[in-house]
């Protein structure tokens, strides 16, 4: 079965986000000001072709762990959808 996959990938807590501070604060600088703290991560999508969710899931936190993200400073979510 094909299942959807989006793939949500974000700073661990604790962990410096350059891009979102840089962004934050070019948004005050445009008169936001009241624009707080802002993190800027990833968003995949693509499809897997696997015989069911759960064997989909495995794959997908292989995939993550080996390719896709750091998990050393980052982390993840994804939904399945078919």
């Amino acid at each position: 079965m094909e299942y959807k996959v989006k793939m949500y990938v974000s700073y661990k807590d604790g962990i410096l986000d350059p891009v979102g501070k840089t962004t934050a604060d070019a948004l005050s600088a445009l008169g936001y000001a009241n624009v707080g703290e802002m993190a800027v991560g990833k968003y995949i999508t693509f499809t897997i072709d696997a015989a069911d969710a759960d064997k989909a899931g495995t794959q997908i936190k292989e995939m993550a762990d080996k390719l896709l993200t750091n998990p050393v400073i980052e982390k993840y979510h994804f939904e399945l959808g078919q």
